[in-house]
């Protein structure tokens, strides 16, 4: 139950530094230190909520009990 409970609180966390990270690229100057690093974070992010999405998936876990249900990371984080 405790990793359950971890796992639905960690989902919408990272979903919402991924946002953070996505909101500072678009106000970043293109072509600035803080835009390239924006982009950086915003690609990790991206990276770490798609295997997380995989691997749910893979497991048979709801993608809801991670509370990652309605993204996609190639079209909403890039």
């Amino acid at each position: 139950e405790v990793y359950k409970n971890f796992l639905y609180d960690l989902g919408p966390i990272v979903m919402e530094r991924a946002l953070e990270a996505k909101a500072e690229k678009q106000a970043a100057s293109k072509n600035s230190a803080e835009h390239e690093y924006a982009a950086g974070r915003l690609m990790a992010f991206n990276e770490v909520i798609s295997i997380m999405q995989q691997q749910a998936e893979g497991l048979g876990i709801p993608l809801k009990d991670l509370r990652l249900e309605g993204i996609e990371p190639d079209r909403d984080l890039l």
